[in-house]
């Protein structure tokens, strides 16, 4: 009898300690519901603040071609004075800060890139950005808030440890992405190919439901909508398909030519404009501003923002953005990046794809406009991001389109094997890799500091 009692004792005990009634776990479960219900909700704030920021700086614009040269160098110089110190992990797109947060399990890196400061500054300093007219976006700082929302709150509540940390993070960088732009199946997959590299069997439903839930947060809020609208457009089987190998190619080698512009390297090129940086900042900041403002006098409706308006005229037919318009605004990104200012590159991203395949489809009469240029915006995004799946999928996503599946599939696999050759390494682990190495070069100088204090005197 009372071996009985100790066996069901036993499996009371084994019951009650089950993950799924684990204390622990649940703690962990409603911390992430609630993360992932706060970065929807900074999500969708963020998008109406950007707008905003944007429709005030176009009101300014309007008064005449000479109030960018005012506003916009001077904005660029103020963010790049701004982001100098505490403030520097607020720069660029806040990808890379989420990527290289989660390779190194180091509290001090991690709070230094994610830490709700970092979190509030970076939304703050991107809609002061786009407030200036900058060419930048707001999907990868939605990503960096998500990501420094959900870390940030994990550490508040006991989850310190590295690896439930790193979850925290991978969380939240998914459900940003997810809510920025209303495409969920977006979001998982850029957790997957981008963030990760891989995909932990026990992560998936903790993944799944911080994804869902800032999604439907985001969706009861402003609606089930398409980025782009609904877009019907097709590519039959057939001459069209050249398409395909065309926006493949062109896509590809501009955005791993992009990509390569806007990593760091100490020679040629890129190094001459990474010393000029490194001496006059600021005086730099403000030149690659009014570059900006300059090749915006060239294009018909401006460089300015994200670019959203100008593709979503182009994918519907209805564009007057001029035949120079993908060109222009990547020299205008590729500007904005180099100011070294708080943003994204994800819309200007789209917006550059949209131009380059306005272009190929007037070499290409018989085939559907719209399609065509779906297809240069989703390989220029793989192109410039060598991830492809996540550049379909958004691609699909945004424009609620699934008769495009293959070809764009097809056409971002060739754009990522084309960018390859122009940039070895993805544009965000560079930048991420980058970001270590400069922290793990200040831990080694700062090891041999305590060295040589720590020697006895000669």
């Amino acid at each position: 009898m009372s071996k009985f009692r100790t066996t069901a004792r036993a499996r009371v005990l084994a019951f009650a300690s089950h993950e799924f009634l684990s204390i622990t776990q649940w703690r962990r479960r409603l911390l992430f519901w609630t993360g992932a219900i706060v970065v929807g909700l900074s999500a969708v704030f963020f998008a109406k603040a950007a707008d905003y920021a944007f429709a005030s700086f176009r009101q300014v614009a309007a008064y005449g071609w000479w109030a960018p040269l005012l506003i916009t160098p001077s904005m660029f110089a103020l963010l790049c004075w701004l982001t100098q110190g505490a403030m520097r992990a607020t720069r660029g797109s806040g990808i890379p800060q989420a990527i290289a947060a989660l390779k190194v399990e180091d509290e001090v890196f991690r709070t230094r890139l994610l830490a709700l400061r970092v979190a509030i500054g970076k939304m703050a300093l991107t809609l002061a950005a786009l407030l200036g007219g900058a060419s930048v976006g707001r999907e990868g700082p939605t990503v960096h808030v998500g990501a420094g929302l959900l870390y940030s709150m994990g550490r508040r509540f006991g989850f310190d440890d590295p690896t439930a940390a790193g979850r925290f993070i991978l969380a939240g960088s998914a459900a940003g992405l997810a809510a920025a732009f209303n495409t969920p199946l977006a979001g998982v997959v850029f957790a997957i190919e981008e963030m990760s590299g891989t995909f932990e069997h026990r992560m998936s439903g903790t993944l799944l439901t911080a994804v869902i839930v800032a999604g439907v947060v985001s969706l009861g809020i402003v609606g089930n909508y398409a980025y782009f609208g609904e877009i019907t457009a097709a590519l039959p089987l057939g001459r069209a398909w050249l398409a395909v190998l065309l926006t493949g190619l062109a896509g590809g080698l501009a955005g791993g030519l992009f990509a390569r512009l806007i990593v760091p390297a100490t020679t040629g090129f890129r190094g001459l404009m990474g010393r000029l940086r490194a001496r006059q900042p600021v005086v730099f900041a403000a030149a690659c501003g009014l570059a900006l403002v300059l090749l915006s006098l060239l294009s018909a409706n401006g460089l300015y923002g994200t670019g959203y308006a100008q593709a979503q005229d182009i994918l519907q037919g209805h564009s007057h953005t001029g035949p120079f318009f993908g060109a222009l605004k990547f020299l205008g990104n590729v500007a904005s990046a180099w100011a070294g200012i708080p943003g994204g590159i994800f819309s200007p991203a789209l917006a550059v794809g949209a131009g380059l395949g306005e272009n190929i489809a007037r070499l290409l009469p018989g085939a559907d406009a719209s399609a065509v240029v779906l297809l240069g915006m989703a390989a220029y995004l793989s192109g410039v991001t060598q991830a492809p799946l996540t550049a379909a999928v958004i691609s699909l996503e945004l424009t609620a389109n699934h008769q495009m599946a293959l070809p764009i599939m097809a056409a971002c696999l060739l754009a990522r094997a084309t960018s390859a050759l122009v940039c070895r390494v993805p544009v965000y682990k560079a930048l991420a890799d980058s970001l270590i190495e400069g922290f793990e070069v200040e831990r080694r100088k700062a090891g041999r500091g305590l060295e040589i204090a720590g020697s006895p005197p000669g």
